[in-house]
């Protein structure tokens, strides 16, 4: 069993991935996966993810108390963000918010990534919607990210960044960089195509949802609800009309409960394997 010391090391090595990756700017950013159920660690305010080391990790509760500040560090304001994440999904034990560039600049200009151009976007994490701005450090935005929680796993932030969370450190992380290929990928192809992107035909999103549903991937995604139900830019809003008109597929779980199998975890590999295989059977060039 991974002990508190060894999570503590996992965290600082995140922190020089998204360094690395330059997925966060100075000392932009945070980081935080939860422990013995209501206790949490966290990267502290004010250092730069790709330099730190255990021994400056923080830990809180659930209710926002600091349990252990070492060293004079003290934790993220941000934290507030991620205790609501914890709250309100019990499925999730890690939360990873950075500033991409490309998936910034999407939230900046208020555009959701909701178009199903990526098949492993499709398969892996749906709608990315934007929440509201919140002044940072305030209340703000833990409320404005509260009303995606029961139904997406990343969301972007207006005029601030990303969020992405998961059942481990790892799938938080991963989700992070999957938001910022989206993005760079849609910037790119709207560029390319005179501002259009070439999107996956319905039928062919509708049956990478159902392979999703069979392989009990963790998460809520697809989402029942969302922003832009209703217009043209978001490829669940055509579940939302088969459910308005009576056809039902599978229910999704709950707010606060668990996704089936949201203990189990499939690495990036697999999911890149599976999603090639089924492509290829619908006649999908990647």
């Amino acid at each position: 069993m991974v002990n508190e010391y060894q999570i503590k090391e996992q965290i600082c090595e995140i922190g020089r991935r998204i360094d690395a990756r330059g997925l966060v700017a100075a000392n932009d950013g945070n980081i935080s996966v939860r422990v013995n159920g209501r206790e949490v660690l966290c990267t502290p305010t004010g250092v730069l993810k790709g330099t730190m080391t255990p021994e400056m990790i923080c830990k809180m509760d659930l209710d926002g108390n600091v349990l252990e500040a070492p060293n004079g560090y003290k934790p993220s304001s941000e934290m507030k963000m991620h205790i609501r994440v914890y709250q309100k999904r019990d499925d999730i034990n890690a939360v990873v918010h950075a500033h991409p560039p490309y998936a910034t600049s999407f939230a900046v200009a208020g555009i959701p990534l909701s178009q199903p151009i990526l098949s492993e976007a499709v398969l892996q994490m749906g709608c990315v919607p934007i929440a509201d701005y919140g002044t940072p450090s305030t209340k703000e935005i833990p409320d404005a990210v509260e009303k995606y929680l029961p139904y997406f796993d990343a969301m972007l932030l207006e005029y601030h960044g990303a969020l992405a969370y998961g059942n481990t450190l790892m799938n938080a992380y991963m989700k992070m960089e999957s938001v910022e290929f989206y993005a760079r990928t849609l910037f790119q192809v709207k560029v390319i195509g005179g501002g259009s992107a070439r999107e996956i035909p319905r039928e062919k999103v509708e049956a990478l949802y159902e392979l999703r549903r069979r392989l009990g991937m963790p998460g809520r995604h697809p989402a029942t609800v969302c922003q832009n139900q209703g217009t043209a830019n978001c490829h669940n809003c055509g579940l939302h009309a088969m459910e308005l008109s009576g056809v039902t597929r599978q229910a999704q779980p709950a707010a606060g409960m668990p996704a089936p199998g949201a203990g189990e975890t499939l690495d990036a590999g697999a999911i890149a394997s599976i999603t090639r295989e089924v492509m290829a059977s619908l006649g999908i060039r990647q």
